[in-house]
């Protein structure tokens, strides 16, 4: 048998002799090479709407060691605002597809993130993450819905509170994180010190290992209440070396679903800002007197002027939906 493609690209099956006997056996080869032109891509990857709709399960990235963003519990179980966030997105996803929808939460690390959502192992990502550009090529995010940037956190007598002061000291910062970003950028002098948790940068620098530990301005100030030797330590300089916005990250190619999340995250931001009981009491218990972390006024009023900006460049959510 010979097997040759014609110019319009079309498998021709030729017999080598006329012996009718072969006939059968050609016929099934040539079936078989065109089976895989034809055919459609049956295995291709559903969008996380069709999967969720099929298996009434969210599976969501979380952070364990990001108070007040998300962290666990004494039982082990992981809570925090992003988290609030997430119930919010899975309560939009079930009144859209008309069926319970199960919120399961996976602790990640910040370098597990956008690899377990591009090989689709999570459906969604919201911690502590703030939107890059490099790592916009590889996921889409969310509006923002809340703000951060990077500090460090020292010894109450350091003197590393500029640029200058940062050279030759050692920085301890987590792989792949906007505030490793941040200290590369504003003192390449500085010398990195990596490490796998937040939990373990605050033993670091307890233990006199680093000089300083680089995080966001939030989760250092969460540490720092919750630390029995707060008096020891200072959150510096005053002024952020960096500023982003927190986000969630989806998988790319997938609108519908980030329609939905933006929708929910845009209502819960427009019913805070509007005063609505609901969304009031699940901020405050992140941020508020009683919460996590207590927000300064300066802190929340900045937090509550960006949301603003947020909602007002988008289509007010009906009341009738808050």
């Amino acid at each position: 048998m010979r097997v040759l493609v014609n110019p319009k690209g079309y498998l021709l099956c030729l017999p080598a002799s006329k012996k009718v006997s072969a006939y059968k056996t050609i016929a099934i080869a040539c079936l078989s090479l065109m089976f895989p032109i034809f055919m459609p891509d049956v295995a291709a990857a559903e969008t996380v709407m069709q999967k969720v709709a099929r298996t009434g399960i969210l599976t969501a990235g979380t952070s364990k060691d990001a108070l007040p963003f998300a962290s666990s519990d004494n039982q082990g179980k992981l809570t925090g605002y992003s988290v609030d966030m997430l119930t919010l997105i899975k309560e939009q996803l079930e009144k859209e597809l008309g069926k319970k929808i199960q919120l399961k939460l996976v602790a990640l690390t910040p370098a597990e993130r956008i690899p377990q959502i591009v090989n689709r192992q999570v459906d969604i990502v919201c911690d502590a993450t703030s939107f890059t550009w490099q790592r916009d090529k590889k996921v889409d995010f969310s509006v923002s819905y809340g703000i951060t940037g990077t500090q460090l956190l020292v010894k109450k007598e350091s003197n590393l509170v500029s640029a200058e002061s940062l050279i030759n000291k050692r920085i301890g910062v987590l792989a792949q994180t906007t505030n490793e970003q941040a200290i590369k950028r504003v003192q390449p002098k500085a010398t990195l010190v990596y490490l796998k948790t937040r939990a373990e940068g605050f033993a670091a620098l307890q233990q006199g290992k680093i000089d300083a530990f680089a995080s966001d301005s939030i989760l250092l100030e969460g540490w720092l209440q919750k630390a029995k030797n707060s008096d020891a330590f200072a959150i510096a300089p005053d002024r952020p070396l960096s500023q982003e916005g927190i986000a969630c990250m989806v998988p790319e190619d997938n609108s519908k679903f980030l329609d939905s999340v933006n929708y929910s995250l845009v209502k819960f931001m427009q019913g805070l800002v509007n005063g609505n009981q609901r969304y009031v009491a699940i901020f405050d218990r992140s941020f508020g007197s009683q919460g996590a972390v207590f927000l300064n006024r300066d802190l929340r009023d900045l937090f509550l002027e960006t949301m603003q900006l947020v909602i007002e460049f988008r289509e007010e959510i009906p009341k009738s939906d808050l």
